[in-house]
């Protein structure tokens, strides 16, 4: 590769990166906000609407199975009409949903309105997760992920102090903070929606802000990976459901999730159980902390995956140390240790992402690919549902957030058995795409 080649190379991957990821950053922000700002407002909507903790984790999770049934079918709509288009229709319509739930008035109307939403939303996460295969190579996908799924934790450090202050300041009208936060949190949503419309480009060859010598190295580089995945990697729609890589991939997520949401959905109350003198705000400010440490460590991880061409291991090594985290959570009742253990599990958990999402791309493209992120994400959705739900049922049987701990922290070594045993041998022919290294774990 030439020195001129390598520059325009370098040069166009920056270009990309600067438009693209910082705005599908803030809207998976928005997504993640809207999606679990329940956990915020149980803080005080639990004792107003009368929900039992069994009830709350069913009201959390039952998000995922209205999501789990329209997320191929909308994946597929992305790849058919554009992102442009379905991303905006997504935000607008989520977000409504989010603003209504700020009506509520008992367990019914949010349990139909949380399966609205998951409809609503459906097809955004796996969506964006296609959509940065349409504009980075393999080998550059781990660093992308990374940087994206970097909105997770941001979504919680400023979303938790953002929601208990709501919460804690604004009643006009008479109304609840609880409900003024999803009125006001559900808005962004539905005003990006439209910004979306006009901002995102849906291919490299539209891409008016590349000159054309970016747009033909760009669009070049990325078929000439299609073209190396299509022999052994090619799938028609109908066989992607029985393929037996993508299915162990999606039980690989289902454990995961099983983690993520199950901690997620309860960590206000965890932390609102270490001390009876917390004020919603403090508890708010608190959450901040263990998302803190998992943004930055995400962030380096997925970097380290790129840079080492690794991903089996570096997908492995997280749900250890999160599962670690929850057995501490669990064990140690010490406030300041409670919540170190906690930062560790959210570490371990969030720098699982970047390396795995890399791995499906390596063999998937085209329309199989659509179909077999939104199956992955889909299936692994349940773990969604189950997570807040067994941590509800437990908490709700025995009094203690422990023994839903454990629970979950199973789960991840579980998830840690699963990726070391999923075979990566036949996935190693988009490496050859790449000059510089062999991309293969």
């Amino acid at each position: 590769m030439s020195n001129e080649t390598a520059y325009l190379g370098e040069q166009t991957v920056r270009k990309v990166t600067r438009r693209i990821i910082p705005f599908i950053f803030l809207l998976f922000i928005i997504a993640y906000l809207d999606r679990v700002n329940l956990s915020y407002a149980a803080l005080d909507m639990n004792k107003d609407l009368a929900l039992t903790s069994e009830i709350f984790g069913l009201a959390a999770g039952i998000f995922f199975l209205g999501y789990v049934i329209f997320e191929i079918p909308s994946n597929i709509a992305l790849h058919k009409f554009g992102a442009r288009k379905w991303i905006a229709r997504i935000l607008i319509s989520w977000g409504a949903v989010v603003v209504l739930t700020g009506f509520v008035q008992n367990a019914t109307h949010l349990y139909i309105l949380r399966f609205l939403l998951g409809i609503a939303e459906a097809g955004f996460f796996p969506g964006i997760i296609l959509y940065i295969t349409y504009w980075f190579r393999s080998k550059d996908q781990a660093k992308a992920y990374a940087m994206f799924y970097l909105a997770l934790p941001v979504s919680n450090i400023l979303g938790a102090p953002v929601s208990a202050l709501i919460m804690d300041n604004i009643n006009a009208f008479g109304w609840e903070g609880w409900r003024w936060m999803f009125i006001l949190e559900g808005l962004p949503a539905i005003l990006l929606g439209s910004v979306t419309f006009y901002y995102l480009t849906d291919r490299p060859e539209q891409a008016s802000w590349l000159s054309e010598k970016e747009k033909s190295w760009l669009k070049t580089e990325l078929e000439n990976e299609r073209s190396l995945k299509q022999p052994k990697g090619k799938h028609s729609i109908g066989k992607v459901f029985t393929d037996v890589k993508i299915l162990h991939l999606s039980l690989i997520y289902i454990t995961i999730n099983f983690g993520l949401y199950g901690i997620g959905f309860w960590m206000p109350q965890i932390i609102k159980g270490l001390s009876q003198d917390l004020s919603t705000t403090q508890i708010g400010f608190l959450t901040m902390i263990p998302y803190i440490f998992a943004g930055v460590t995400m962030t380096f991880w997925g970097m380290h995956s790129d840079k080492t061409g690794e991903r089996k291991w570096h997908a492995a090594l997280p749900p250890i140390v999160g599962a670690a985290g929850l057995l501490g959570c669990a064990i140690v009742k010490d406030p300041a240790v409670s919540l170190v253990f906690l930062s560790l599990t959210t570490m371990g958990l969030f720098s699982f992402f970047a390396p795995f999402w890399s791995i499906p791309n390596r063999f998937l493209a085209g329309t199989s690919a659509a179909v077999g992120l939104a199956l992955i994400n889909s299936i692994g959705n349940f773990g969604g549902f189950l997570g807040p739900y067994v941590m509800g049922y437990t908490s709700n049987l025995t009094g203690s957030t422990s023994s839903g701990l454990f629970i979950l922290s199973g789960a991840l070594i579980l998830c840690a058995c699963l990726v070391l045993l999923f075979k990566m041998d036949r996935l190693t022919q988009d490496s050859k795409s790449s000059s510089s290294k062999n991309v293969g774990a």
